[in-house]
């Protein structure tokens, strides 16, 4: 049988069920990623786990959200992280090295290879044919354990590339084009796999940008052929040797089909406030610009810099654009120097700030309240920014330029004619600069198992969970509208993250996007509550705490029409109750202050996928998607729980 790249990716690592859509397999785990805002959970479920050493090929602690040092915490738990990376026995990035999925890429992804990462955006790797997949930590940390990696069989969605792109055209307007198709729903369900002609020319970092907002798509990943391009970009970074070709075989067919004529693309944005709100430029053109931010994980590439920098060399930019740039890895910044790109943007007004994801998680760089800013980011989702009245739209580097330029938002082909500027093709160097020392390798298992882990006052254990009880009688709390975000669930920037260590102050924050009122009335609720929700939700980041901080608060039940996939897994890991209607409509008649029945659970989850419910005393019809490992552990109070009561 003909295997297309993620089938081949997947039979190469399966150790537990079927190839079939939607059944459950398990895959074993060579690599993982994690990062400082989601890293210091996973190291409390290692310790609690009592792991001596990890398992897996090798894992990396990357530290990239958090850098801004207002006060103690951020350092604290910077320490705690490298202190654990070594008495577990992971490599360590320290502050300021870069953002985690450039980084890893450069320094150590591989063709062939599986990683999970407690990052939603580790799809990215899937650009140098891996099968990466962004999960909840305690995922990440099963793995490390020597875990498989369980997760529902995707369909395979095959995307033909053919033609090549314009001028002024570029990777993000691909991603973006996805986005305008798919919307943010579009790749539930499924693994994306581009192929065709139109991928000879495309980069392995223009692959990167794509895979990267796949997880915008809402898919469990990316997949691209490990081929020439690829081979290419292993060589400039110094690890020829570690090319293996990886292509779908002649044949291959897939579940479902997409197409995309690069030719034909323009230049794309996506209005606020979602990633799939996507339309030509040229649309809105004429929108005043007060931001632009260029750098994260889903444009970190020398050529997204670059590009900028030719096109603002010799000008200034306009008086009321502040123009952020974000070298997404020391490598870049060093490249960006010594190929003069730097001095151009520093001439032109840019502000250069650290290495890492800054604005991106809302960690400095809000923008003005309602004034638009364009950020080369991957989401834009109400509040994200740090600014709660934010105006924040995803673009290109090349339209991120043009608007630093004109003060509006611009349709970059128009620069030609208006500036007299040319369509830039940086002469990138053949080697890339390679900055190995800040990160840090595994010590040897004699002096990792004497290290002492680090804990600043901000840290604080991991809260128990107990078993689900068996007859649940609790008020509805909250009834939310489609695609709510775990960034609505759990707020990121800097007022919130740095207490990501310490359950009971963070979940001060929980729902307080939604409802401010949420969390004092979750303590109140005596035994409990259920919040209500549309359609996929708990959509963007991987962040545990999005369930994590409600569970404490007494967060029993989630009734949704439908979850995004992280989320959903999270739900079962720290044992609450993911259930779905089985008529949406039901969904319209569910108030706030209702009380939800739910009888004789333990029998009913064993016995099948059906739940009786009563809201407000109405008979509701819903049921459940969780696999018989997943129904033991919301049974037990979550995965930990249960491993523990297993062991």
């Amino acid at each position: 049988m003909q295997k297309n790249v993620a089938q081949k990716l997947i039979a190469n690592h399966l150790v537990e069920g079927e190839m079939t859509p939607g059944s459950e397999v398990g895959l074993t785990v060579d690599q993982t990623l994690t990062q400082d805002a989601t890293g210091t959970m996973v190291m409390l479920e290692l310790e609690a786990m009592g792991l001596d050493r990890i398992k897996t090929e090798l894992s990396v602690q990357y530290v990239d959200h958090n850098l801004l040092q207002t006060d103690e915490k951020n350092p604290d738990d910077h320490l705690f992280l490298q202190s654990a990376a070594q008495r577990f026995g992971l490599w360590f990035s320290k502050a300021g090295n870069g953002v985690s999925h450039p980084v890893h890429q450069a320094h150590f992804g591989r063709p062939g290879a599986t990683m999970i990462g407690s990052d939603s955006h580790t799809c990215a790797a899937g650009a140098l044919g891996m099968l990466a997949i962004g999960v909840g930590g305690l995922e990440v940390a099963m793995a490390m354990a020597g875990q498989p990696l369980y997760v529902e069989m995707p369909k395979i969605m095959g995307v033909e590339l053919t033609g090549e792109l314009p001028e002024w055209v570029s990777a993000k307007d691909v991603i973006l084009e996805m986005l305008r198709r798919h919307g943010v729903k579009g790749g539930v369900g499924k693994i994306i796999e581009y192929h065709g002609p139109g991928l000879d020319n495309l980069t392995a970092m223009d692959r990167h940008v794509i895979a990267n907002m796949g997880a915008e798509l809402g898919a469990t990943t990316t997949v691209f052929p490990a081929d020439g391009a690829v081979r290419e970009y292993l060589d400039a970074v110094g690890r020829g040797d570690e090319y293996q070709e990886l292509l779908a075989d002649d044949g291959a067919t897939y579940d479902i089909e997409d197409r995309i004529d690069l030719s034909t693309l323009e230049p794309l944005i996506a209005k606020p406030s979602s990633p799939g709100n996507v339309v030509p430029v040229a649309e809105v053109a004429g929108e005043e610009v007060f931001q632009i931010v260029v750098g994260s994980s889903a444009n970190p590439g020398l050529r997204d810099f670059a590009v900028v920098a030719e096109i603002l060399g010799g000008q200034q930019t306009h008086s009321q654009v502040s123009v952020d740039i974000n070298p997404t890895s020391r490598e870049v910044l060093a490249d960006l120097i010594s190929g003069g790109w730097l001095k151009a943007l520093v001439q032109s007004g840019a502000r250069i700030h650290q290495s890492g994801c800054m604005g991106c998680i809302g960690m400095g760089q809000a923008p003005a309240s309602g004034r638009n800013s364009l950020r080369t980011m991957p989401r834009n989702f109400p509040g994200r920014s740090g600014t709660e009245e934010d105006a924040v739209w995803l673009c290109s580097p090349e339209t991120a330029a043009a608007a630093a330029l004109t003060g509006r938002i611009t349709d970059p082909r128009t620069l030609t004619q208006s500036h007299s500027i040319r369509y830039p093709h940086p002469d990138l160097p053949e080697r890339f600069s390679t900055i190995d020392d800040m990160l840090l390798a595994p010590l040897p298992p004699d002096e990792a198992a004497r290290v002492e882990l680090v804990k600043g006052p901000n840290i604080t254990s991991l809260p128990d969970s107990e078993p689900i009880a068996d007859h649940l009688e609790v008020p509805v709390l909250l009834t939310m509208a489609d695609n709510v975000s775990t960034d609505e669930i759990m707020p990121a920037g800097s007022r919130v993250l740095p207490y990501r260590s310490n359950i009971p102050k963070i979940a001060e924050f929980s729902f307080t996007r939604i409802d401010d009122t949420y969390p004092a009335r979750a303590k109140e609720a005596e035994g409990g509550h259920v919040v209500i929700a549309g359609e996929n939700y708990g959509q963007g980041s991987s962040r545990e705490h999005a369930v994590i901080a409600p569970r404490y608060l007494g967060l029993r039940a989630v009734i949704a029409k439908s979850f995004a996939r992280i989320h959903w897994q999270n739900l079962a890991n720290f044992g609450i109750l993911a259930l779905e209607f089985d008529d949406p409509a039901d969904y319209d008649a569910v108030s706030q202050g209702d009380i939800v029945v739910l009888d004789d659970l333990r029998a009913s989850l064993e016995r099948g996928k059906s739940v009786a419910a009563t809201i407000g005393g109405r008979e509701v019809p819903v049921h459940h998607r969780l696999s018989g490992r997943q129904v033991e552990m919301v049974l037990a109070g979550g995965r930990i729980p249960l491993t523990a009561q297993n062991s």
